[in-house]
């Protein structure tokens, strides 16, 4: 059976959502997935949305309702995966704190801007994820986050690498790329991606494709074994 994504991309354009979300459909394609690409938040109201196998966000900041949340917080809980990059995922809808409970963590700050240099460390052996990566360095905007900490930490940036006010707390290593459970769907992170052109480098592009298909694969297991969100549904009713 075919895999299906679907792509919703809008929101800041200075974080080039169309040229990402171009990307990111060329990579799933490549992979044999039949890719739906959205600019409309009401594309996450779609009757069929759980059946989709992937739900890639590509929307910095912007505004999002109950109506089009909540079928994607379903789907996801019921095997649909979720994966993304940088504000894209974890710098959306800053006002929605359900979207960041499902995603794992939320941006708050970058300090040194796209200008800022420094080093993606992998915790080697921790998941066939990132398997045989190396270290790299990086110009762009090295993004200090928020974090969930159930997620499964698969790389690192060290903080401060310039000086503001969060340097007087010292050394800190801050999440780059993560995954989590929400009900039984899979949820993959890399902040990585302020703009398209990071993709055309080796690493990061590679990072996205193998997050893409891992995340993806949660709905095949959870269709073959009979899994849902049932069973971590709220029984208080809030």
């Amino acid at each position: 059976m075919q895999k299906k994504a679907l792509i919703v991309w809008g929101g800041w354009d200075g974080h080039e959502p169309r040229q990402v979300a171009e990307v990111f459909a060329g990579m799933l394609r490549a992979e044999r997935f039949a890719v739906e690409v959205s600019d409309t938040l009401d594309a996450f109201r779609k009757p069929d949305l759980a059946d989709l196998d992937l739900i890639v966000p590509v929307w910095t900041m912007g505004e999002i309702t109950k109506e089009q949340v909540g079928p994607v917080i379903e789907a996801v809980a019921n095997g649909t995966g979720i994966a993304g990059c940088h504000g894209g995922m974890c710098d959306a809808f800053r006002t929605e704190v359900n979207w960041q409970f499902m995603t794992g963590g939320n941006w708050v700050s970058h300090p040194g801007g796209a200008t800022a240099r420094y080093t993606v460390e992998f915790k080697r052996g921790s998941n066939p994820l990132v398997e045989g990566f190396q270290d790299f360095e990086i110009t762009s905007e090295q993004y200090y986050l928020h974090v969930d900490p159930v997620v499964e930490v698969l790389a690192t940036t060290r903080f401060p690498t310039v000086t503001w006010y969060h340097a007087s707390n010292g050394p800190v290593d801050v999440p780059v790329i993560w995954t989590k459970r929400w009900g039984v769907g899979r949820v993959f992170y890399c902040s990585l991606g302020h703009h398209a052109d990071v993709f055309q480098m080796d690493t990061p592009a590679e990072i996205m494709r193998r997050g893409f298909v891992w995340a993806a694969e949660g709905k095949r297991i959870a269709r073959e074994q009979g899994l849902s969100a049932k069973p971590y549904q709220d029984k208080t009713g809030t």
